[in-house]
């Protein structure tokens, strides 16, 4: 008979912070804080998501100035939050930290999924405009695209760029984008 030992850990007395998410394994799920509370989302379901955020990532990269970072899965400190955005886009000079800084990210995109749409929708955008992030991507599947810019302390939507559409984007660089190729 084969006894698994699993880790234990328990809740930190108070709201959880960013050291506290080193406590979880790298499982497939994303362990995230949001104002202090921890929420954890499943891995997703379907491959779907994962190549989807692989094309994001590669569109972006070879539209990049040089001296811009693109980064998928890259944790964004945000007060008492700490999220973990698909993909990143990092402004030249960056600090580099594992954590990045939001007066560094031009650019947060998620790429939704069933387990994901509403936390993608509502909860999320909230925070990165509240951290000053100038833009905000939704990915839907599909794939169609959600182009949102910050608008004050809430984010407008500039643009949607359905599946089959070629379009040129300004921010956060000049580039050309085919959602539909990314499917």
């Amino acid at each position: 008979m084969t006894t698994l030992s699993s880790a234990r850990w328990s809740a930190p007395d108070g709201r959880w912070t960013e050291p506290d998410l080193r406590l979880f394994p790298q499982d497939g799920h994303r362990y995230e804080i949001v104002d202090g509370c921890l929420h954890v989302t499943p891995p997703p379901l379907t491959a779907e998501h994962d190549a989807l955020v692989d094309a994001v990532v590669a569109v972006l990269r070879a539209e990049a100035p040089p001296d811009w970072w693109v980064c998928d899965r890259l944790g964004v400190e945000l007060d008492a939050s700490s999220l973990v955005p698909d993909v990143t886009v990092l402004r030249p000079r960056s600090s580099g930290a594992i954590w990045a800084d939001p007066a560094d990210v031009a650019l947060v995109v998620e790429v939704e999924s069933g387990e994901t749409r509403r936390y993608d929708r509502l909860l999320k955008p909230d925070v990165y405009a509240a951290a000053g992030i100038p833009g905000y991507w939704r990915v839907e599947p599909g794939p169609a695209l959600r182009v949102y810019t910050l608008d004050g302390d809430r984010y407008r939507l500039e643009r949607s760029v359905e599946s089959a559409e070629h379009v040129k984007l300004d921010a956060p660089y000049p580039m050309r984008v085919t959602p539909g190729a990314w499917g």
